[in-house]
């Protein structure tokens, strides 16, 4: 099989690459190789067995890249929080748009089969149970109560304590910033160009991915960027609210594998349309013990709890990826305190800004994010 990898050179689309060798599969990346991925200049080795330099908005690039096809592996997205509603341009833009382009070329190319990184913020907060009102879907969190320090949702019935659970496929989806909707809408629009062009599609559903080769010192990175950037810099991690969020923190190389898994079913016409399927480790963690663990296999300084927020985060969001181990038959491999150790001596890379895996250009200038 031969793959089209959008972002193949950034973070997870490399490792996605190079679990599709191992498969006995051939990729081609199209990427954009910018300097804020790649610094000190181009790699001399790129992955991959044909490379495309272009934006995943560009037309041209895209057809170019889908030539010999079989199947797309779509990884190119701006991710994270974002520092300001000023950036929604940027995320519609990059993620939505360039999946838009995207797909209306793999239909004139006749190319069918898609995987697509999903994220698992389209649910917005995780699922809770209430101890009279059983499952439950809390509001977005004010502010007062944030900064109150009082971070737990309540029931919305009853005010009552809430015991969060693990979240499946079939849970409401209620994004609730600007990211989550260009993620919720890039699904949408997968499923729609399934059904016109009898394709087949899965989105993978990610949670928090972490491992070598993320970048580092960005605003736009996961938490576990930003806990081990501020490591390499002898900073101690800065924990936001209490430390008590869970979250389910899943290797880079197990999300490779998923993506190998799930790209090899749709070439078997698995799914027959469209299904969304979460991606976690099945070991939620909370915040705080992540970078417990990080600090500790790096040696140190222990994190800081500093009770700060952010408007727009989640109390908790952890997965049931059950579907994905049941139905297409993926395992994660990595337990959390080896991918912890082996993590917090891995490189990162130099600084960068918001285009996750390298396929998307803001006003000519090529820019970089890490994974979701």
């Amino acid at each position: 099989m031969r793959v089209l990898v959008t972002g193949g050179a950034g973070f997870i689309g490399s490792h996605v690459v190079t679990a599709l060798a191992a498969a006995g599969h051939e990729s081609v990346v199209l990427d954009a190789l910018l300097p804020s991925a790649h610094p000190g200049g181009t790699p001399t080795e790129l992955p991959g067995d044909r490379v495309v330099v272009g934006d995943v908005r560009d037309r041209e690039a895209v057809a170019d890249a889908l030539a010999g096809v079989d199947a797309v592996c779509h990884q190119a997205a701006m991710v994270g929080l974002g520092k300001e509603f000023a950036d929604a341009p940027l995320y519609v833009g990059c993620n939505d748009l360039g999946t838009a382009v995207l797909l209306a070329e793999m239909a004139a190319a006749g190319v069918r089969d898609l995987v697509l990184a999903g994220s698992m913020v389209v649910y917005g907060e995780g699922r809770y149970a209430c101890p009279r009102h059983g499952t439950v879907r809390p509001g977005p969190r004010a502010e007062a109560d944030l900064r109150a320090g009082d971070f737990e949702p309540r029931c919305p019935d009853c005010g009552a304590e809430l015991t969060p659970g693990l979240v499946a496929e079939d849970a409401p989806v209620d994004p609730r910033n600007v990211y989550a909707s260009t993620k919720l809408a890039q699904e949408h629009l997968a499923a729609a160009w399934a059904r016109a062009t009898d394709g087949r599609a899965v989105s993978l559903r990610y949670h928090n991915v972490y491992g070598p080769g993320m970048p580092r010192d960005t605003p736009y990175a996961g938490v576990a960027s930003f806990f081990r950037s501020a490591l390499a810099r002898g900073e101690a991690p800065r924990v936001y609210e209490d430390g008590g969020q869970r979250r389910d923190f899943v290797h880079v190389r197990d999300v490779a594998a998923a993506n190998t898994v799930a790209l090899e079913a749709v070439r078997q016409r698995r799914p027959a349309s469209f299904a969304a399927y979460n991606t976690g480790s099945g070991e939620p963690h909370t915040i705080g013990e992540m970078a417990a663990a990080l600090a500790g296999a790096y040696g140190g300084p222990d994190p800081v709890v500093t009770g700060e927020y952010r408007l727009g985060d989640v109390r908790h969001v952890t997965a049931d990826s059950r579907a994905l181990r049941e139905e297409l038959g993926w395992r994660p491999r990595v337990p959390f305190a080896d991918g912890m150790e082996d993590f917090a001596a891995a490189p990162l890379r130099g600084s960068g800004s918001p285009l996750r895996d390298t396929g998307c250009r803001r006003e000519g200038i090529a820019v970089t994010l890490p994974g979701a």
